[in-house]
């Protein structure tokens, strides 16, 4: 009998760790300098090359551009820095800043002394949630981890932003002083305003409803907003990245289309100036390098 239920146990065992997920595979931090977090797979997966666009070509965004730099240089050399929430409007370069900080920062700073190197490691909005096992992963490491959430918000019923207000600054643990989080957002408080006003108008003790919520966004000790771009900004983007590629057409021409193509989409944006460029280069007969 003892033997049977030995052999059942063993039966039990060998399912229950085929059931379990497999053991992470450790991060190879120097293959690469940005990862994408697969939290299904508790893995990093290593960007050879990163989509972005150079720190020179963010018009009308400087004072945000300045502060998150600076920011993001103090990270880097091991001084006190801040998480960040990049809020507003849409299309005005958040996570192109984001992005462009970082290669900034690694690019002007490689090899001086005191300066760690840092890794770029985007995490979805579904899976914040695994954010304390992604920071597990990079507490032991010698590198500095800007860990980057775009568009990041929550809606009624969604409960992961408390994981999130814990991983940031709460839990016994707290934030790895290597590990810096930043996020972007089209809500100044990550949560919709109709939410809000919900739960104020239902709650026993409204205040203290809305400011459990509101205190999210708190946890981000540098907020830099973004403002929809005035005709002036926008045509200076627009002018920019045709001087960077080399794109060969008359001014006045420029201007009227780029002008005209900004009123076809309702919006004035870094994201309209850079479509605009790109469908001139097309008809131009140039290839953006």
């Amino acid at each position: 009998m003892s033997s049977h239920n030995d052999a059942l146990l063993a039966r039990i065992a060998t399912a229950l760790e085929r059931m379990a997920p497999p053991a992470p595979r450790p991060p190879d931090f120097d293959g690469a300098d940005a990862f994408v977090w697969q939290a299904a797979q508790g893995h990093l997966q290593p960007v050879p090359k990163v989509n972005r666009v150079e720190i020179a070509l963010l018009k009308g965004i400087d004072r945000a551009r300045d502060m998150l730099v600076e920011n993001t240089e103090r990270f880097a050399r091991g001084l006190p820095a801040n998480n960040a929430l990049l809020w507003g409007a849409r299309g005005m370069g958040k996570s192109s800043l984001v992005k462009a900080a970082h290669a900034d920062i690694n690019a002007r700073l490689a090899g001086k002394r005191g300066v760690r190197r840092l890794k770029l490691v985007e995490i979805h909005r579904e899976d914040i949630e695994s954010l304390p096992q992604l920071m597990v992963l990079a507490r032991d490491s010698a590198h500095g981890f800007l860990i980057f959430c775009d568009d990041l918000s929550f809606d009624a019923g969604d409960a992961s932003y408390k994981s999130l207000k814990a991983a940031l600054e709460g839990g016994v643990e707290g934030r790895p002083d290597n590990v810096l989080f930043y996020a972007t957002s089209n809500r100044r408080h990550l949560m919709p305003r109709d939410m809000m006003e919900n739960e104020r108008s239902t709650a026993i003790n409204p205040g203290e409803a809305v400011e459990e919520k509101i205190s999210l966004s708190d946890r981000f000790g540098l907020w830099l907003g973004f403002h929809k771009c005035s005709q002036d900004e926008y045509l200076a983007m627009v002018f920019g990245y045709c001087d960077h590629f080399g794109l060969k057409a008359k001014r006045d021409r420029i201007e009227a289309e780029a002008l005209e193509w900004a009123t076809t989409r309702g919006a004035r944006s870094g994201r309209t100036a850079w479509q605009f460029v790109q469908d001139l280069a097309g008809r131009l007969g140039t290839k953006l390098r």
